[in-house]
């Protein structure tokens, strides 16, 4: 019966995979699109359409004489998509002219509507196609998937997850960082998620955290299955926020074809949102996140912070928001460059915040070139819980694989490569942890007597420049050049303020 199951879910891969090869050659021969950071948002917007489509039919079924279409008959995918005889240039004005400003203006006054999800979804998406008879072709390539089909579903879900890869390493160049699964499934397995708590994502990118989140709460013992009234809370507790319109239609689409048909996504900017937000009914139980880093916020939004913590650092801004976001008890994990460990000034004050605030227990070390091809920065998980102030803080070094000095994108961090890590941790209380040559535990009194600098190696551990990679030198000079550029870019504006 197994092997049965598995030449059919191989017989299915086969088959999408075909249906996406296919696909992927016809959107190639088209003049309009360069690449696959055009061809992925297309072929993720048509397959949104098509998904749609299979859950509208669902929610007529279930609804019966309360239903009412979300899309109008004329733009339903049904009615447009299967007309073989809508091609040309035809096909072209209708989508360009029609389709696509109808599903940008949709919007509701009523919560849950699903015209205000397509709404969002659709602002600001355009066919870069110029043949409408490719784009016949390529439709009726995606009228070949069967999103009623739970298998269909399922493998198409692993292929897209394929194609984002692509993409992500494509976007790597134009400043985009994405979170390698195995660091997400960490972080994820050791916060320990329960059913009925809100968890959120304010960076969610292509929704990589969400969508494991989600997998690790559906995966039930001896194969129980959530009721519809848990799966449907579970929809509405796992929340997101996402700028940028590219990572967030395909963050829509992964969370649909895992399984999350309502996705609970917010298209705007996670720190003004954040801002605007408060009382204890927006906080939330858990935060898995990776912020930006590196970049620079615009200056309406540093300056909306309170005085002694306006920056334009991007993940100083982010970590000051989770901390405020965080119910009592609640508890997060977010990935920090080195630079934010050591940093000085306005960083000194978030993290004495955080730690007078929180208990910042663990701090997984990560070697470098966990996130290539985007950068060789090192970057660290940082766990805490809003129980109480710090009294000591665990930290964890996670050194690549014998003979390596780190890690490449033809080399990437493989989730094996943290069961020591998950072993040490101690369960969900954290005990019986135990110093050896990866782990030692700091107390509070040191850490506040090095003025909250948390870029600390090993005590055993002899910090050898001779020894150590130059990529790594280099980024360490790099990243402290930018905390002192920063500082004195922060003293100055507040030297303008004060004359």
């Amino acid at each position: 019966m197994a092997s049965a199951k598995k030449t059919e879910d191989t017989s299915s891969r086969a088959r999408l995979g075909s249906v996406i090869k296919s696909a992927r050659d016809i959107m190639r021969k088209d003049a309009g699109l360069n690449g696959d950071l055009d061809r992925l948002p297309l072929l993720s917007w048509l397959l949104f359409l098509r998904a749609f489509d299979a859950l509208e039919k669902q929610r007529k079924e279930w609804e019966q004489d309360d239903f009412r279409p979300a899309i109008e008959p004329k733009y339903q995918w049904r009615k447009w998509a299967e007309d073989k005889e809508l091609t040309g240039d035809d096909l072209l004005k209708f989508v360009n002219e029609e389709l696509l400003p109808y599903l940008s203006d949709l919007k509701s006054d009523q919560p849950g509507d699903p015209r205000n999800v397509l709404g969002q979804v659709f602002e600001g998406v355009q066919n870069r196609m110029a043949s409408g008879y490719l784009l016949r072709d390529l439709i009726n390539q995606i009228n070949n998937i069967n999103f009623a089909s739970s298998d269909d579903i399922h493998t198409m879900a692993y292929l897209y997850e394929s194609l984002l890869k692509e993409v992500r390493d494509a976007a790597g160049d134009s400043g985009e960082f994405y979170t390698p699964r195995p660091v997400i499934r960490f972080m994820v397995e050791q916060t320990f998620l329960e059913l009925g708590e809100t968890i959120l994502d304010p960076a969610c990118g292509t929704g990589g955290f969400l969508v494991e989140a989600y997998t690790e709460l559906t995966e039930l013992p001896s194969g129980q299955k959530l009721g519809i009234l848990q799966q449907e809370k579970l929809w509405r507790d796992l929340r997101g926020i996402e700028k940028k319109p590219l990572p967030y239609l395909l963050c829509m689409m992964n969370l649909i074809l895992h399984g999350i048909t309502e996705p609970n996504i917010l298209h705007t900017n996670a720190l003004r949102h954040m801002l605007n937000e408060s009382g204890p009914s927006s906080r939330v139980d858990v935060i898995l996140t990776n912020p930006p880093f590196g970049g620079e916020e615009e200056a309406s939004i540093a300056k909306a912070f309170p005085q002694g913590y306006r920056t334009r650092e991007t993940a100083w801004l982010f970590l000051h928001e989770v901390i405020r976001k965080l119910k009592p008890d609640g508890r997060c994990a977010i990935v920090l460059p080195n630079g934010a460990l050591f940093g000085e000034g306005i960083g000194t004050k978030i993290k004495k915040k955080l730690m007078e605030e929180c208990n910042l227990h663990t701090i997984v070390r990560l070697p470098q070139g966990v996130f290539a091809p985007y950068t060789q920065i090192p970057a660290n998980l940082l766990f805490f819980d809003k129980t109480g102030p710090t009294k000591e803080t665990w930290f964890y070094q996670i050194d690549p694989p014998e003979g390596r000095k780190g890690y490449a994108k033809t080399r990437p961090m493989r989730n094996e490569e943290f069961a020591e890590c998950a072993e040490w941790w101690g369960g969900k209380e954290r005990t019986g942890r135990e110093k050896n040559e990866h782990a030692w535990c700091v107390p509070i009194a040191d850490i506040i007597a090095n003025d909250y600098n948390l870029n600390l190696n090993h005590p055993e551990e002899e910090d050898d420049l001779a020894h150590r990679p130059p990529l790594e030198l280099l980024a360490d000079l790099i990243n402290t050049e930018r905390q002192i550029l920063a500082s004195l870019t922060e003293l100055q504006a507040e030297l303008k303020e004060n004359h």
